[in-house]
């Protein structure tokens, strides 16, 4: 099972959600076979993609279509989401979680004609969306980005190059966050809503990552914007981007869980029909000691990344600051439970495109992008303010 049914019966929780868990438990079990051919990450994607458009998983991202929000408003249902879709597959929740990424900025700045012309394709899966921030020298320093977007008569000309694009290769739009100069560092920002055929984009190298998925740079040479490009208010694309990195970073956090906890299952099976030392490799006491490690773990993650959604759906200012602890910690235990768990497997556990092995390679990356941990642990100090002052 993807789900702890202890952490869903906690009061973070309402019925609504539960039920919308096991519904999409039981939609990945069924499902399988849009994940089992994965030659090729961006045909693999797009499948996905149009099934879960398909099936009303993307339904909240078009508001003013679909039901009470699940992806763009409602934090603890988008949690919910992506830990099933990462037990499931890695592409799974890399799908459903790069579309969201892509419109949530158009469903909270959006104005009505972007909303009507882009959210309601976002949530039938035929339109795939992609949000670019990094660039060659520009991570997780937001403020420095250098992709310039110079003002004209009738709009902005852009030139520059972004980077490490989550469905960089197969998105009809991104959400580009580029320097239009309004002010210093992160004043001087501003989002745009690019179609992928716009004249002067261009999609570049694809990037080989340990686990694949669709990741392309970008190229803007002489790439002209109309006026009505801009998403928000020009100068805004700092807050929009901090916004939705700071809502979707909890999210994070929930994938990794579903990353270990399928790493987790599968040890456990392991260990209990494995014969080791005239009894089963899980009545070892190392071992036992092992995946008692690992159930504290887990449900110190699972209890974190719930807090944060609640605080996150009920407006608490501090949401920030827990959904990186949620994030922190789940994505740094997550790696040591996945590799607590190939140890469990033995050489066994290195095999080429065995589970464990997959799972080593698919959970690194969440320890950096959407701010790496070192980032993070900024943040929550950051966020502490005036606590500690003796009197």
């Amino acid at each position: 099972m993807s789900f702890d049914g202890g952490i869903l019966a906690l009061p973070f929780y309402e019925p609504r959600h539960v039920e919308r868990a096991r519904q999409i438990e039981s939609w990945c079990a069924e499902h399988t076979e849009l994940w089992d051919n994965q030659a090729d990450p961006d045909a693999t994607g797009l499948r996905i993609l149009r099934a879960l458009g398909e099936h009303g998983w993307l339904a909240a991202l078009d508001p003013a279509a679909g039901p009470e929000g699940l992806a763009a408003g409602d934090c603890r249902s988008l949690c919910l989401l992506r830990e099933a879709l990462a037990y499931a597959d890695d592409l799974a929740d890399f799908a459903f979680s790069i579309q969201a990424l892509a419109a949530t900025p158009i469903v909270r700045h959006g104005n009505e004609e972007q909303q009507r012309r882009y959210l309601a394709p976002m949530a039938k899966g035929t339109l795939c969306g992609a949000f670019a921030i990094s660039e060659p020298e520009v991570g997780s320093d937001v403020a420095a980005i250098g992709l310039r977007a110079e003002r004209v008569a009738d709009g902005f000309v852009l030139n520059g190059k972004k980077a490490w694009i989550a469905n960089g290769g197969i998105a009809d739009l991104f959400c580009v966050i580029a320097r239009t100069g309004e002010g210093p560092g992160a004043l001087g920002l501003t989002a745009f809503l690019v179609p992928a055929n716009t004249p002067g984009l261009t999609v570049g190298q694809r990037v080989p990552l340990i686990a694949p998925r669709s990741f392309a740079d970008l190229e803007f040479v002489d790439c002209h914007l109309p006026q009505d490009s801009v998403l928000g208010r020009p100068g805004g694309g700092f807050v929009i981007a901090m916004e939705v990195l700071e809502r979707f970073r909890m999210t994070v956090g929930a994938a990794a869980i579903g990353f270990a906890r399928r790493a987790t299952d599968a040890a456990l099976t392991h260990a209990k029909n494995r014969s080791m030392y005239g009894a089963r490799q899980f009545d070892l006491q190392l071992v036992k000691a092992t995946f008692a490690e690992i159930e504290v773990e887990l449900n110190a993650a699972a209890l974190l990344v719930a807090r944060a959604a609640w605080e996150a759906d009920r407006g608490d200012p501090a949401a920030a600051k827990h959904s990186s602890i949620a994030k922190l910690y789940a994505t740094e235990h997550a790696q040591h439970i996945v590799d607590a768990c190939v140890q469990v497997f033995g050489a066994a556990g290195l095999v080429a495109d065995s589970v464990p092995e997959r799972l080593y390679r698919q959970i690194r990356s969440l320890r950096i992008y959407e701010g790496t941990s070192e980032v993070q642990k900024l943040i929550i100090a950051g966020s502490l303010g005036g606590r500690g002052r003796a009197k």
